[in-house]
Formats: structure tokens, C-alpha cells, sequence
């Protein structure tokens, strides 16, 4: 697709999204030569990211031209959404024709929920794996995996990883080179501990029961949904189980 068409790009944006799985991708897909973004939601209303951000949508699931690239993040709304008809019919019909099939963090449940990981392998955050292989997905923990035209990053930062990985197939590696270092993405994590491996058994068990008391806090409409669907129980910040 180096040097073709002008690229069509869809990020699907919805109430609840983790606002860093759309803007890292994003800030990459800007970048690139050539080609349209569209951010996609079922109407043109503001939607509210998980963060509290507000995010216009400029195109509609109905009016959605073919994409070349499908794309959908993750995010604590998407337990109200993953088994929702429109949704669920936007990325089978998009899927059935894009180029590439694409997600990040836990954004592949999505997918996998409209029949588009079948036999594909794929990432998720951390905390996703276990959903995911139960939807019948052989997961990958790589920071992004790529099988055939199903690019998928992981947990929430894998999003930059992601975006430049997407514009070296698009556009070639020097382009994402180019990109890579406009962003300055030269990452030198603080504490080193940013994936269960480096983090240890104690820590990711204190890390989820943590993020579920932000979500009762913020987000409390959401939080009885998440916390069944993965099994984790609220705890208040600065205790631990």
C-alpha cells in the first residue's frame, strides 16, 4: 500500500473509552502521508472517554465509508458495548472488506465479538488475556502481534508501538522512522514494571483491585459490570488485599 490511494482510516470512539488507546494510534495516523481519519461513533454527539475527556465524533457507523484500516481501543465502557447489535454489525461489516483489522488494549474483545479473530492470533492488556482466549482467541503477549492483516497492540502505551508498526507496513519503515522521531518516543519507564512479568505476582494483585476503586469512584455505573465480567473485587486505595 506504500506510495497508493489515499488511506482511509476508521478509529472507533465510544462513551467510556480509555482515552490514551485512542490518542496514541492516533497522534501516529495523523502523521502519516496521504491518507483521511475518521473518528467513528454511532451518532455525531460528544462522547466521554474514560478519563473525562471529550472527544468529537466526525463520522457515523451509517455513514462510515470502506476503511482501509479498522481500528477500536479499549476501555471500562466497553462492557456495556461488546455485545451491542450495532456494534457488533459496524465491525463485521467494516471487517468484511478492510485491509486491516486492528485494536488495542483491550479493544480486541470487540473484535472477537464480531467473529474477527477466529483463527487469528491476538493482544490484549494484560488483564484481558483470560477474556479473550475464552471468546476463543489464541493470545499473544507481545507488545503488538501481527497475524496476517490482524495487527493488535496491548495494553494502553502499546498504542504508540502499535501506530508506528501500522505505518511501516503503510508507508514504509522510513516514514515510521521519520515519525518515530518527531514523537520523540525513546521510552525509559521510571520503575521498569510495566508488564506482569517485570512487575511481579504481589504487585499485579494489588494493581487491579486499585484501578476498580478509581472506577467505583468516577465511574460507578460501570463498575459492578467490570468487576463481575473479571472477577476482581474493590478495595480502598492504599490498602491491599
Amino acid at each position: 500500500m506504500k506510495n497508493s490511494h489515499k488511506l482511509t482510516i476508521g478509529l472507533v470512539i465510544y462513551p467510556g473509552m480509555t482515552t490514551i488507546d485512542f490518542a496514541g494510534p492516533h497522534q501516529v495516523f495523523n502523521l502519516l502521508p496521504n491518507r483521511q481519519l475518521h473518528r467513528i461513533w454511532k451518532t455525531l454527539d460528544a462522547i466521554e472517554t474514560e478519563e473525562g475527556m471529550r472527544i468529537l465524533p466526525d463520522t457515523t457507523f451509517e455513514n462510515c465509508p470502506p476503511l482501509d484500516v479498522l481500528f477500536v481501543g479499549g476501555g471500562s465502557g466497553q462492557v456495556t458495548l461488546v455485545d451491542d447489535p450495532e456494534m457488533i454489525e459496524f465491525f463485521h461489516k467494516q471487517g468484511s472488506t478492510a485491509k486491516f483489522i486492528t485494536s488495542v488494549c483491550m479493544g480486541s474483545e470487540f473484535l472477537a465479538k464480531a467473529g474477527l479473530l477466529q483463527g487469528y492470533q491476538a493482544a490484549s492488556h494484560w488483564a484481558g488475556r483470560e477474556q479473550l482466549t475464552a471468546l476463543g482467541v489464541e493470545v499473544g503477549t507481545e507488545r503488538v502481534v501481527i497475524d496476517r492483516n490482524r495487527i493488535t497492540g496491548g495494553g494502553a502505551t502499546a498504542g504508540i508501538d502499535f501506530g508506528l508498526v501500522i505505518a511501516g507496513i503503510l508507508c514504509g519503515e522510513e516514514t515510521a522512522k521519520i515519525i518515530e522521531l518527531l514523537l520523540e518516543y525513546d521510552p525509559a519507564p521510571p520503575f521498569n514494571v510495566g508488564s506482569p512479568d517485570k512487575a511481579g505476582a504481589d504487585l499485579v494483585s494489588k494493581a487491579m483491585p486499585f484501578w476498580l476503586n478509581w472506577l467505583k469512584t468516577y465511574k460507578p455505573e460501570l463498575v459492578k459490570a467490570f468487576a463481575t465480567q473479571t472477577k476482581q473485587t474493590v478495595v480502598p486505595l492504599g490498602t491491599h488485599q
